[in-house]
């Protein structure tokens, strides 16, 4: 069953990315959460090309290093039974929860880690660079970040032994979660208190990208929205109201980060 799983891996992961991405891609043109002239022009110009290129450029290094990826990590566990869940005789849905909840953890803390951690900023601060906010903000990550985040997913895969399944599941929703909460979609105010207590809304992750420093360092999570009130890294909405905050770092507001080859080289400029 493992087997069959692995084999359509990547058509699966593929084919949710752009069910998910056209679905909210045709939200925001149609009915977006803020109307800022620079986000709309944004959709015609190279920000859309240039965050897609990241994408592409961010995929392609994945491949070339980790070509089995995290679930091949996990069919490679499971042969030679490393980790704990191949050690005991634990439910395989008990193991598969505990690994979706114990990864989604992972990445909350690596995010966090990558806002306090002087080198880890560097590579991270080329996604906040981007002065707007839209689904393809979810794209624009620097292919180092994705290469150490791959890193440290695999090492958690093989610490656990978690089950190959799980893990394409884990995949599969922290994409989509991560282009639903920076997409710039509107959810009813009362929908948006609701549904925050449990995943990261649009509402919730966008303070995350304001300017100010202490809004920026907060909100980390992608997916479950729980990390972030255990560990007090929680603020509920950003200070000067949605439609006046100002996204992006405050070093950067030109328009160099809709640049590809500028935003390849900011984790190596020194300002």
């Amino acid at each position: 069953m493992n087997d069959a799983l692995f084999l359509p891996e990547p058509v699966i992961r593929f084919g949710s990315f752009v069910l998910i991405f056209g679905m909210l891609a045709i939200i925001e043109l149609t009915h977006p959460r803020l109307e800022r002239p620079e986000m709309l022009a944004a959709l015609k110009t190279r920000r859309w090309l240039t965050n897609v290129g990241m994408l592409v450029i961010s995929s392609v290094t994945l491949r070339v290093l980790f070509p089995a990826a995290a679930v091949g990590t996990a069919l490679w566990a499971e042969s030679l039974d490393i980790g704990v869940f191949n050690q005991f005789d634990v439910p395989l849905w008990l193991a598969a929860l505990i690994s979706i909840i114990v990864l989604d953890f992972a990445v909350w803390l690596e995010h966090l880690l990558s806002h306090k951690i002087p080198i880890l900023w560097r590579i991270h601060r080329m996604h906040h660079a981007d002065t707007g906010f839209d689904v393809t903000t979810a794209l624009r990550f620097h292919p180092l970040e994705i290469v150490l985040s791959m890193v440290w997913k695999a090492a958690i895969v093989v610490a656990l032994g978690a089950p190959a399944w799980s893990v394409l599941i884990f995949e599969v929703v922290l994409n989509g979660a991560a282009m639903f909460n920076h997409a710039n979609i509107s959810l009813p105010a009362r929908v948006d208190r609701v549904v925050r207590l449990l995943v990261v809304t649009p509402d919730m992750h966008r303070v995350h990208h304001s300017t100010d420093r202490r809004e920026t360092d907060s909100n980390y999570g992608f997916n479950l929205a729980i990390w972030d009130r255990i560990f007090a890294t929680y603020t509920d909405q950003p200070a000067k109201g949605h439609r006046d905050m100002d996204i992006g770092l405050a070093d950067y507001r030109d328009t160099a980060p809709t640049r590809l080859g500028w935003s390849l080289l900011l984790p190596f400029r020194r300002r």
